[in-house]
């Protein structure tokens, strides 16, 4: 080749290069030659394990009542968050050197880090899917129907995929503020405590700490999976699990026959209806009900009624005068209220809310480390 093409082709290469479109491309395909050579691959594995442990646990109660929905959104909180903080922490400070050498031959820092959120975006999705496939193997039950797409699994895959994308770029910040892999897994562990113990969902935070959990990713992700799983419907079982726990404690004491005879006229028990209204004989029309009215309101067995009948029974007997599994739906509906909270509302608005905050996260931290390493060549490393 002469002379004169070699150095016009060898300048049109360095233009080229040096326009930041043309950069991204070049290293997002090192990123992915790296995924394939450097075993960068190994975090899918990790995933999966991470996932089939986690679904494995919630499997008997996620989506089925309210305590299991809200340990199972946290936990699947967590498990985003784990997977995006370890795709990153450590891309970009182990290769510093590299990075300050290529800033001073022309590399635009923002190419560099655009390159890094496509190619983490990848990494993020496959895990997202990974996570759901695994978890949906080992039992966990998931709705069907999703309240934006016809498939709940969509659903919930978006909001999975932008809780683990904030945080991989959250741990990109990290990466690019450590000036060595070590300071970066020592830090990791401190973002990951801030980051569930703030979340607001599972621990219950005294006033002065909740407005921290405004700088969480954990925050608006955990009240996404738990808004879109419609927490606020599902039934609160704990009371009525321990209900059939205590119920052959005894119960003893005494109570006046007017009280007894009070609660049997009132009740509105169809069980108790049908025994009052239960003829003595065929020949008869004097019911069970019509005599204890007659108990009630004779003037002369007032002596009678205000009489002091001692009583041995259990809870188990007590709650089945009522009928067990009316109070139990009975506990459980009015314990799903009190604990009614608009923050887990099953609507649009409320989780399109939230995952415009995960949006925010994931862009402001990858803004954030574009300009930490504007100020690489500064570093006297």
């Amino acid at each position: 080749m002469p002379e004169n093409v070699k150095e016009k082709t060898s300048r049109r290469m360095k233009i080229r290069h040096r326009q930041r479109g043309p950069q991204v491309w070049i290293y997002l395909g090192k990123l992915l030659r790296m995924f394939v050579y450097q075993t960068d691959w190994k975090v899918l594995p990790m995933s999966a394990m991470i996932a089939g442990l986690v679904g494995l646990v919630t499997r008997k109660t996620c989506y089925l009542n309210m305590e299991g929905t809200l340990m199972g959104a946290f936990a699947m909180t967590c498990v985003c968050i784990w997977n995006g903080c370890f795709n990153s922490i450590q891309v970009i400070c182990r290769e510093r050197d590299v990075i300050k050498r290529e800033h001073r031959s022309g590399m635009h820092i923002s190419s560099y880090v655009f390159s890094h959120m496509l190619y983490q975006a990848l990494i993020c999705l496959a895990q997202t899917g990974v996570t759901l496939y695994v978890t949906h193997l080992v039992g966990v039950q998931y709705p069907s129907t999703g309240l934006f797409t016809r498939w709940f699994m969509v659903d919930i895959g978006i909001t999975m995929f932008l809780i683990t994308f904030a945080s991989d770029m959250l741990s990109l910040w990290i990466s690019a503020l450590a000036r060595t892999t070590t300071t970066a897994m020592t830090i990791m562990p401190f973002v990951l405590i801030f980051q569930l113990v703030f979340s607001g969902g599972m621990l219950q935070l005294p006033p002065w700490s909740k407005p921290f959990t405004y700088f969480t990713i954990s925050s608006p992700g955990l009240r996404a999976i738990a808004s879109q799983a419609d927490l606020n419907n599902l039934p609160f079982v704990t009371i009525s699990t321990i209900l059939d726990k205590v119920e052959d404690n005894k119960i003893e004491g005494s109570v006046a026959v007017e009280d007894v005879l009070a609660l049997l006229q009132s009740s509105e028990n169809a069980h108790i209806k049908g025994v009052m209204d239960t003829k003595l004989s065929e020949a008869s029309d004097l019911t069970i009900g019509g005599i204890l009215e007659i108990l009630e309101e004779d003037p002369s067995l007032a002596d009678l009624r205000a009489e002091k009948v001692d009583f041995s029974t259990t809870v188990g007997e007590v709650v089945a005068i009522a009928g067990k599994e009316r109070v139990k739906n009975y506990i459980e509906e009015a314990a799903s209220a009190s604990r009614y909270s608009p923050e887990y509302e099953c609507t649009k608005e409320n989780i399109a809310g939230c995952w415009l905050q995960l949006l925010m996260f994931a862009f402001g931290f990858a803004l954030l480390a574009v300009i930490t390493l504007e100020f690489i060549d500064k570093d006297k490393r």
